[in-house]
């Protein structure tokens, strides 16, 4: 198999800990670090579901000061970050742990290199360089969706451009990760959906992607494969342990993937969603996944027939074409099957918005560029129109 890469690269981060209870590997790792004064950052969710009583806990045990910010909001923007870095400032804080979903561990991972850079939050929007790592990170989702867990990006919401914004840079990589199933088992079924989603769009993108390598290969089959079996079991049974792990693990490859490819434009086109209606991000990736996939499918027919497989999908004997088809129609299906839907119109947004939607996506020219197949203004419209 060829690759347009002639050298390709893996971000990885210090050391993983998995699996059932995993969550008690906090003490061994406050203890590695020796670190005295520890910020825990979550949102209210996390925070009234109890899921950092068993961590801080632990901590208190090994005479560590805790603080926690309970504050992240969804999407976060600038100001909103702004403010949870001057709080974390005040603390005087070693390590920061991030506990939550996505907008916590970006809100961590950026939080982190602040301490240690003399950068602001909008210069980094700008893509300076990092020139230092920040302080020791730890990473524990309670979600199983972005995979941010494990890579260099960190996303903020810009109000002022009705865009979001990805900050990459290989200091943030986190230096300790945790993936306990036990932290996901309460996630309610919506979400359980829209996260899950997400993680599966990281590995499709990532591997129809130009920037596709053996790395980024081998991590999105095996995503692919974890999420399919195991997605509807849970979100149709959250407290199925098993299929949690499953999921965990599939976000956490999906994450892998993006730190060495990229995605491409399903991407691209929910950032505008995102950024300027507040749709939230596995929601908007959700209900474009199948539509962007389609208009992928003549460009990577090869590869969609292995991701046809890799989900268990009856396509011997097939073309690459006609396995293409099925794999696309699986993923419709998942969509009903989860109970995905969004009506656009009780969002605020008209069909008369797709013009200036379409132009916003044009922008995400760092994710569009890796899409298989070209992707002009009418194409993206055309898409958007699918969502009404």
């Amino acid at each position: 198999m060829s690759y347009t890469a002639e050298t390709y690269s893996l971000l990885s981060v210090g050391k993983i800990v998995a699996g059932p209870n995993s969550i008690e590997a906090v003490k061994d790792i406050a203890v590695d670090t020796g670190v005295q004064k520890v910020l825990i950052i979550t949102d209210q969710g996390v925070w009234n579901a109890g899921l950092i009583d068993k961590p801080m806990s632990i901590l208190k045990e090994q005479g560590v000061q805790v603080t926690v910010i309970n504050s992240t909001p969804p999407e976060p923007d600038v100001e909103q970050v702004n403010q949870i870095f001057q709080e974390a400032k005040a603390s005087d804080c070693q390590m920061i742990i991030g506990i939550g979903g996505g907008s916590s561990i970006d809100v961590a991972k950026i939080v982190a290199v602040m301490l240690k850079n003399d950068v602001s939050l909008r210069e980094l929007l700008k893509a300076p360089k990092i020139t230092k790592r920040g302080i020791p990170t730890l990473m524990i989702p309670t979600t199983a969706g972005t995979g941010a867990e494990v890579t260099p990006n960190a996303i903020v919401l810009v109000p002022e451009d009705e865009l979001k914004v990805g900050i990459v840079s290989e200091k943030m990589m986190p230096d300790y990760i945790i993936l306990d199933p036990l932290m996901t088992l309460n996630l309610p079924k919506a979400i359980t959906a829209s996260t899950g989603m997400d993680a599966l769009a990281h590995a499709i993108e990532c591997y129809i992607s130009k920037k596709a390598n053996p790395f980024s290969d081998t991590f999105a089959l095996k995503a692919i494969n974890l999420i399919a079996r195991s997605i509807r079991t849970a979100y149709n049974n959250g407290q199925d342990i098993e299929a949690r792990h499953d999921m965990l693990l599939g976000a956490m490859l999906g994450g892998l993937c993006i730190a060495t490819s990229s995605t491409v434009a399903v991407h691209a086109l929910a950032y505008p969603l995102g950024g300027k209606y507040r749709i939230p991000h596995g929601l908007s990736n959700a209900i474009l996944l199948p539509h962007v996939m389609k208009f992928n499918m003549d460009a990577a027919a090869e590869k969609f027939k292995n991701m046809a497989v890799a989900m268990d999908l009856k396509v011997a004997g097939l073309s690459a074409h006609q396995a293409a088809e099925k794999m696309i129609e699986n993923l419709y299906s998942l969509i009903s099957d989860l109970n995905i839907q969004v009506n656009l119109q009780e969002k605020g947004i008209s069909e008369n918005n797709i013009d200036s939607m379409a132009e916003a996506a044009l922008k995400v020219t760092r994710l569009l560029n890796n899409n298989p197949k070209a992707m002009n203004k009418d194409d993206i419209k055309a898409i958007y129109k699918k969502l009404f």
